[in-house]
């Protein structure tokens, strides 16, 4: 099975999400989400984004090909190579969760075949090295949130702080990002507790963090699950400032926690508070051409930040496949090492979330722009003003 036929009996055999753009196409895509599982949320709007991006750049059809990890690092594992040794994918885009992304680092840095991961967690492509070196991260950097939001957390009088955090390895790089800036802005980290992505309850947890008494909680999920430790500190009483990471940067987290959830701050994309941008922002207008089109096919109000990182793919791929492709024709290994090499020399590329600036040692490329301060008013996010 090596034609275009098989290409097509093999993405009519897998899951029902798989699907191809274009009849001949020539440069091949993967694309991983979860589409299923804790992170359906994200999942599902990073699938719907990618039929919003062009089949064809640079004179080349583009093909798609979307497969469901179910949220599962080893499914995840299994898709990817399935891409990489059968279908000899060009690109992967993905996966939606942290652990299936660091789970695929190994397997696309042995192929040499680069991936634009849309995730949350900065540690798949932190500390660079000769594997890492072959992943991209589309969503801003754990950092750059964190900053934002431990400068208000000073300016709020904050002094105390609780964690609660996935168990794996979002909720790991935020704790230790978070203890860095923490300490070096003078805030004491009272009560450190975890949960898993599958949990029903976080009672336990709650207590805990009740009792230590912080003047605010930082709640590290993404996701749906991100509700959960909220709704919890809420029902039981605490009164103190709730912070989310960016990970509960979605439309969807106000509608599954309700009143929950008001007065929650959290920095993220700058396409979730689009009417409160000076028309002076640099990325409103990619971000309103995003906003819109997705609206348009999928329904208004379902956009968020992680579903724009598959957005900004296509914007990524539009400006590195020319470049590629002057070292060699798609699907051959000069092919993928010249993307990778055009993925790294991305300079000013304004997508919906940010403006990507690519150097050896940055694979995210996004700064302040990509970040604004907000909180949940009256049932939508409202600016707090751009974070610097």
């Amino acid at each position: 099975m090596r034609g275009i036929s098989a290409w097509k009996r093999a993405a009519a055999a897998t899951l029902l999400l798989g699907m191809t753009h274009g009849a001949s196409a020539q440069i091949k895509v993967g694309v991983l989400v979860s589409a299923t599982g804790p992170g359906v949320i994200i999942g599902t709007a990073q699938r719907n984004s990618i039929e919003l991006l062009s089949t064809t750049i640079a004179g080349q059809k583009v093909e798609f090909r979307v497969l469901d990890d179910g949220s599962d690092p080893t499914n995840a594992v299994k898709n990817g190579r399935r891409f990489i040794e059968e279908d000899k994918v060009d690109l992967i885009i993905g996966p939606s969760v942290t652990p299936a992304a660091m789970a695929l680092i190994e397997v696309v840095a042995q192929a040499r075949v680069p991936m634009l991961a849309n995730v949350g967690s900065s540690s798949v492509i932190l500390p660079m090295d000769d594997k890492k070196r072959w992943v991209f991260k589309l969503a801003p950097n754990d950092e750059l949130i964190g900053e934002a939001l431990v400068e208000h957390m000073v300016k709020s009088g904050v002094k105390t702080v609780g964690f609660i955090g996935f168990s794996d390895g979002y909720g790991d790089n935020w704790l230790q990002v978070f203890q860095g800036l923490a300490k070096r802005a003078g805030l004491n980290i009272v009560a450190t507790e975890r949960y898993a992505r599958t949990d029903n309850s976080v009672a336990g947890q709650t207590i805990k963090l009740l009792s230590a008494n912080p003047d605010a909680v930082l709640i590290a999920g993404a996701g749906g699950p991100t509700v959960l430790p909220n709704t919890s500190l809420v029902e039981r009483g605490y009164k103190g400032r709730i912070y989310q990471t960016h990970g509960a940067a979605t439309n969807d987290f106000i509608r599954l926690g309700g009143k929950a959830v008001e007065g929650v701050t959290t920095a993220g994309s700058p396409m979730l508070v689009i009417d409160d941008l000076p028309a002076g922002d640099p990325v409103r207008a990619e971000a309103d051409r995003y906003v819109k089109s997705y609206d348009a096919k999928f329904g208004a109000g379902t956009v968020q930040m992680f579903g724009a990182a598959a957005y900004d793919a296509g914007i990524l791929m539009r400006v590195a496949i020319p470049e590629a492709l002057k070292s060699g024709a798609p699907g051959t290994a000069e092919f993928r090492s010249a993307l990778r090499d055009a993925l790294e020399r991305v300079k000013g590329a304004v997508g919906a979330q940010g403006v990507y600036t690519m150097s050896t040692a940055d694979h995210n490329g996004l700064d302040h722009r990509a970040r604004h301060l907000m909180s949940v008013r009256n049932g939508r996010w409202r600016t707090l003003g751009a974070a610097r």
